[in-house]
C-alpha cells in the first residue's frame, strides 16, 4: 500500500537541501537516510534520501543526485510516497495508521449504526473521525478514549460511547429550534 509521508517545500541553502512538510507519525522510520520513496508526480522520482536533519524545528532532507539549490527548487510541492505493508501496525498499543481506520463501521455500544469513517482529521488538540451517516450527512467524532471505546480491526468496526448531543440527528436538533 502506498501512503503519502511528506510534501517537499522550499529549497534551503545552496547545497540541495529542501524543507519538508511531514505527513507521517514516524518520520524517523519513513524519512530516514537510505529510504527510497516514490513521488507524485511520478516523473520526479523515485528519490533516495541521502541526509536528513532538523533545523529550527523543520525537517530538512537532501536527496541523492540533488546537489544544488536549482535541483532542490525543482522538487518543490512533490509528494513523497512510501510503500507500506497493509498488515503493519504502529509500535504503540492502541495506535493505528489512518488507512486501518478508514472505512470502519462506527456503532454505539448498544449496536446502533452511526455510519462509516471516511476521513481522519488531525488537529492540534486531538484527531477526529469524519463519519458519513447512512443518510449522507457527516458527523465528527473525537478520537479520544472517553468516546471511542474500542477499535476492532478484525470486525472492521469502531465502537463509541458518545456524550449526549454528539451524534443526535440534525433533524431533531433543527425541529427543536423551530419549536422554540
Amino acid at each position: 500500500m502506498q501512503l503519502v509521508v511528506a510534501r517537499i517545500g522550499r529549497a534551503h541553502g545552496i547545497k540541495g537541501e529542501v524543507t519538508v512538510e511531514v505527513r507521517t507519525d514516524e518520520p524517523e522510520l519513513r524519512l530516514a537516510p537510505g529510504a527510497v520513496l516514490a513521488t507524485d508526480p511520478a516523473t520526479t522520482g523515485p528519490l533516495t534520501i541521502e541526509t536528513g536533519r532538523v533545523h529550527s524545528g523543520r525537517l530538512l532532507l537532501r536527496f541523492e543526485g540533488v546537489s544544488d539549490r536549482t535541483g532542490a527548487e525543482a522538487l518543490r510541492n512533490t509528494l513523497l510516497i512510501a510503500e507500506i505493508d497493509p498488515e503493519e501496525l504502529p509500535e504503540g498499543e492502541d495506535e493505528y495508521y489512518d488507512h486501518q481506520l478508514i472505512d470502519l463501521d462506527v456503532v454505539t455500544a448498544d449496536g446502533t449504526e452511526v455510519g462509516r469513517i471516511t476521513e481522519i482529521s488531525h488537529l492540534p488538540s486531538q484527531d477526529l473521525f469524519i463519519v458519513e451517516r447512512p443518510d449522507g450527512s457527516e458527523v465528527m467524532i473525537p478520537f479520544v478514549e472517553e468516546i471511542v471505546a474500542e477499535i476492532d480491526l478484525e470486525e472492521q468496526k469502531a465502537v463509541i460511547t458518545p456524550p449526549p448531543g454528539l451524534i443526535d440527528d440534525h433533524a431533531e436538533i433543527a425541529s427543536s429550534r423551530d419549536e422554540s
